[in-house]
């Protein structure tokens, strides 16, 4: 099937994939670490606790960079 498409409109719909898949995977990450964590994750950002916002940060990182990794090398 991948014979008949324009390699540019494949490369969007790969990017746009990878987009997407990346967003629920860092919610996913959010979601999971916030439950294994004893305090609130948005109750503490909203206090300004920079600590917190940090490790989010690391988190969002983390797993943006893991899954551009294997979505970009799955180009190949």
């Amino acid at each position: 099937m991948t014979d008949m498409l324009d390699p540019v409109i494949l490369n969007f719909l790969y990017a746009f994939m990878g987009g997407c898949m990346t967003l629920f995977f860092m919610w996913m990450g959010c979601k999971v670490f916030s439950h294994i964590v004893s305090f609130n994750i948005a109750d503490e950002l909203a206090a300004g606790n920079l600590a917190v916002g940090a490790m989010v940060m690391g988190i969002f990182i983390g797993i943006g960079t893991a899954l551009g990794l294997v979505i970009g090398l799955g180009l190949n």
